[in-house]
């Protein structure tokens, strides 16, 4: 087994995945604001479990990252979770900078960092969770949409580099539709996923290098009919919540 970062690794996406590798025989260093949350999956393999407080919205991220890098001894993946959501149709300045803050500036902070490390030594796999949300503009969430877009064209425009320069350096984006976490819990969101059914198809997409992954097949459905909809249609659309 290799060497694995996880980051958002205090709750939901990013524990279940931390605690499927641990029982793989993974190494993994594990990353959260809240490192309480962390020393149970310590506990779990103390001589290849490592912990470290990376908050991806400060400027500091970046050199926590590789501080829990060296702790581990490497990295062969880095499995990025961290991020926010909120329904904003008001367009609250509070909540939409600081969901650009951390979906915006704090994943390319983070993924920036992880491509150069892995770009430097030999190579590398960053699976990273964005949401379906980003295949189209969402009036009851537009800073959301709009930084899950990004992020979708930022691990695009990676791949595209790493083949250019033969930096070794892969890359699956995972695009899951809703699923029972903190993130949208006390709502009643349609075909929402249980957490063990999402984590299982999320650790196949990434340990079998998959590109892309829409979570799940009922997900990929409605994202290729987003995809139908005219942009002329689309913009006059009044969805739910808006």
């Amino acid at each position: 087994m290799g060497k694995a970062v996880v980051l958002g690794a205090s709750s939901g996406i990013g524990r279940a995945f931390a605690e499927r590798l641990i029982s793989e025989g993974w190494s993994v260093g594990t990353g959260s604001r809240r490192t309480e949350l962390l020393e149970e999956l310590r506990k779990a393999a103390p001589d290849r479990v490592f912990t470290e407080s990376i908050d991806v919205r400060e400027s500091g991220a970046e050199e926590a990252l590789l501080g829990l890098i060296g702790k581990l001894g490497g990295m062969d993946l880095l499995f990025y979770a961290p991020g926010v959501g909120h329904q904003n149709p008001d367009l609250d300045p509070e909540i939409e900078l600081s969901t650009v803050e951390t979906n915006a500036l704090g994943f390319t902070r983070i993924i920036g960092a992880a491509y150069r490390y892995m770009a430097g030594h030999g190579g590398g796999h960053i699976a990273a969770v964005s949401s379906i949300a980003g295949f189209r503009g969402l009036s009851p969430a537009p800073a959301y949409s709009a930084t899950k877009a990004l992020q979708h064209n930022y691990i695009e425009a990676l791949s595209q580099l790493s083949h250019a320069r033969d930096a070794g350096v892969t890359f699956t984006e995972i695009r899951p539709g809703f699923i029972d976490t903190a993130l949208i819990a006390g709502s009643s969101y349609p075909m929402t996923m249980s957490l063990p059914y999402a984590s299982e198809r999320i650790y196949r997409a990434v340990m079998k290098h998959r590109p892309e992954a829409v979570i799940d097949w009922r997900w990929h459905i409605v994202v290729c009919l987003m995809r139908l909809v005219p942009g002329s249609i689309w913009r006059r659309l009044r969805l739910p919540g808006a």
